[in-house]
């Protein structure tokens, strides 16, 4: 049960440090001269960039060498083990579905949920939304938005979502995305 514990609290540490990363080190011109500010930026500017893998590995490494230590202190060798392993992991799964968001159609309610959640962010308010794998931290700290209909600019729509007939919104996508004019 304690294991079981520790990587929850792990996937929970995740999903508020995924909120705090993003709003603050990805949104606030204090910290827009970071390295993830930098590449926050350039995935706002270009859509589909995302920084290489091998800087992510890097990140997480380093977090495990920083983590595992204290925790290992605080809770034992299982569960401090277990703890980063559910951070880790979830970051893991936020980097993936995260990805998936801009280059492929959603899948079941809670993937196009997400897609919607986060492309509200880039399209129509930056100041929202910062949630990638979940909205619970937005609601805690008022920054949730309800989605309407998302307007996307033209240089910015993701393949997955244009009419390669018609150069607009593929029909299916059309009661909840629009062309930006």
């Amino acid at each position: 049960m304690m294991i079981i514990a520790a990587i929850s609290g792990g996937v929970l540490t995740w999903t508020f440090l995924e909120y705090v990363i993003h709003r603050w080190m990805g949104h606030d011109r204090r910290f827009r001269r970071t390295p993830f500010g930098v590449e926050h930026i350039r995935h706002h500017v270009e859509g589909n960039y995302f920084a290489p893998t091998w800087k992510k590995l890097i990140v997480a490494a380093v977090v495990c060498g920083i983590l595992i230590p204290p925790a290992v202190a605080l809770v034992g060798v299982a569960a401090g083990i277990a703890y980063v392993a559910g951070l880790i992991s979830f970051y893991g799964m936020y980097e993936w579905l995260h990805r998936r968001e801009h280059t492929h159609p959603g899948f079941g309610a809670y993937g196009r949920f997400v897609r919607r959640h986060h492309f509200h962010h880039h399209f129509a308010d930056g100041r929202t939304n910062h949630g990638v794998t979940t909205p619970i931290w937005d609601l805690v700290f008022g920054t949730y938005e309800t989605p309407t209909i998302i307007k996307v600019p033209p240089k910015l729509c993701m393949a997955w979502l244009r009419d390669s007939a018609t150069g607009g919104i593929r029909p299916e996508y059309a009661g909840t995305y629009q062309l930006r004019a």
